[in-house]
């Protein structure tokens, strides 16, 4: 793990995922043991803006040419890589084919996590001896060590055998850090959720949007149990989150509910909507340029530009008017077949393959081209800002990642039958016209597939399912070896950390 300096941004706490939208005012905070930092943390203000600089790593799922969801579609067996040819972005082709070796393996899934967990250890040793309100200082710690679990979660199921550092560490200590059991890892992630439910609040206000909950850190706490097969653990926190049922409606606790129309969860604008449960804000204010894209201090959804077609023509009224992208993330045709007639088609696929045969639009197409584009992120041009910076990286897209019809489905997968599990399983479908089916771990996973498909989920569902070495045999899956991603070189010079197996 190579230490960098924190960036700290002072923002308004509504926009705390990203990192200040609107303002570019930044404190560089020098390396441990620097006069500086050690007067820094001195009230309310800086101990949030230490609290954002957490925060700020969640942009991981969607910000930067290395992110979450494209990289993990990729690796399943519903996208292919796709962009501009074989060697765009050697990591998301590698992991695509299952070529994936230490070398190509971008470092950044590694590093950026272990960032915000090397801000979350910092922050969680100054804020002890911050002079403000106890009971808010309790639920920045509370919020600092949810952050750190979700950070934790990734990387364990990333890449399994990962360090597991709790307190910030002096220069003279990297080398010599060594890897935890999973099960550790997993112990001290269900630690950290577990101890920050008392000092979360319930519900958090429209003006602190994005910051975690009860609900949240629930959520996340049921699906951490559930990566493991506490199935019983999974079921109890989810049904916290799901809350009570008459039929396939309903009533949570914290006010969680599905949204009505399944398209609505794409329209840029419904940020935080009643089924959002975790979600990381973007923002078109930012002006990020090429300069400062994938640094850190970008604040677009880069998932936008990626998924779009290449050099894309409106022709006729019944095509949409999208900007063009760079095709990464098309569709494969099975899943195309899988999901053709299912209600959530359209908000899923975007058919330029029937569009451009019709004489609608026209694209170019890229590496892998099927002519089916994920349409859950491609923008509309009034999408596109108008403000400064690089138009293609400033989109404002929000992304989910954990929202409520994934725990509906994830509560069901622990419970496997009754009459509960029926009712959640319902309730998915319900939403989107479909009849009931018999709830079984079969049903549910198609439904997954159906529900989430395209948001980075996909991939882990078919590893911890078991399932992945089958379904993904013809990309070349090598079951006891592919389930994870190698460790970085880097990480591994001078260093007591080990590789995974077979790579």
């Amino acid at each position: 793990m190579k230490t960098k300096n924190i960036r700290f941004l002072f923002v308004a706490v509504a926009t705390i995922i990203t990192m200040g939208s609107c303002s570019k005012e930044f404190l560089e905070v020098a390396p441990k043991g620097t006069t500086l930092e050690a007067v820094y943390y001195k009230d309310q203000s800086q101990a949030l803006a230490g609290l954002v600089a957490v925060y700020d790593i969640m942009r991981k799922n969607s910000g930067g040419f290395e992110n979450m969801i494209t990289m993990m579609n990729a690796g399943s067996d519903d996208f292919f890589a796709g962009g501009g040819g074989a060697s765009d972005g050697a990591g998301i082709q590698g992991f695509s084919n299952y070529t994936l070796n230490p070398t190509i393996i971008p470092a950044s899934f590694w590093d950026d996590h272990y960032q915000g967990i090397f801000r979350a250890n910092f922050l969680l040793t100054k804020l002890p001896d911050v002079p403000m309100d106890e009971a808010l200082k309790a639920r920045y710690v509370a919020e600092t060590k949810a952050l750190r679990a979700n950070y934790y979660f990734n990387l364990v199921r990333m890449f399994k055998n990962v360090p597991l550092i709790l307190v910030p560490l002096e220069t003279s200590e990297f080398n010599s850090v060594l890897q935890a059991t999973p099960a550790e890892v997993y112990a001290q992630i269900e630690l950290d959720l577990n101890e920050s439910l008392a000092d979360l609040p319930n519900t958090v206000p429209a003006e602190e949007a994005g910051r975690f909950s009860k609900g949240s850190a629930q959520a996340l706490l049921g699906k951490v149990y559930l990566y493991q097969n506490k199935n019983d653990e999974a079921a109890a926190q989810l049904a916290a989150v799901n809350g009570t049922n008459a039929g396939t409606v309903f009533t949570s606790q914290y006010g969680y509910k599905l949204l009505s129309n399944y398209n609505d969860l794409w329209i840029v604008t419904n940020k935080f909507n009643t089924e959002s449960i975790i979600e990381v804000a973007h923002t078109n204010a930012s002006s990020s340029g090429w300069e400062t894209w994938g640094t850190g201090s970008d604040e677009g959804n880069s998932v936008n530009t990626m998924v779009g077609p290449r050099t894309y023509t409106k022709i006729g009224e019944s095509a949409p008017d999208v900007p063009s992208g760079w095709s990464f993330n098309v569709i494969t045709q099975e899943f195309y077949d899988v999901i053709k007639t299912d209600p959530r088609f359209s908000a899923t696929v975007l058919d330029l393959k029937a569009l451009e045969a019709a004489g609608e639009a026209s694209y170019i197409g890229g590496y892998q081209d099927t002519g089916y584009f994920l349409n859950k992120f491609i923008p509309r041009k009034s999408d596109v800002t108008t403000g400064t910076g690089e138009p293609i990286l400033n989109y404002k897209q929000n992304s989910y990642v954990i929202r409520l019809a994934d725990t509906y489905l994830m509560e069901a997968e622990a419970l496997g039958t009754g009459a509960r599990a029926q009712a959640l399983l319902d309730a998915v479908r319900a939403r989107v016209g479909l009849a009931s089916i018999p709830v079984s771990p079969a049903n549910i996973a198609a439904e997954r597939r159906l529900e989430l498909g395209g948001e980075g989920h996909r991939f882990f569902d078919l590893v911890r399912t078991g399932r992945a070495a089958t379904v993904l045999a013809s990309r070349g899956f090598v079951a006891g070896k592919n389930e994870i991603f190698p460790i970085p070189f880097k990480e591994l010079e001078n260093t007591l950390i080990v590789q995974n197996p077979n790579y």
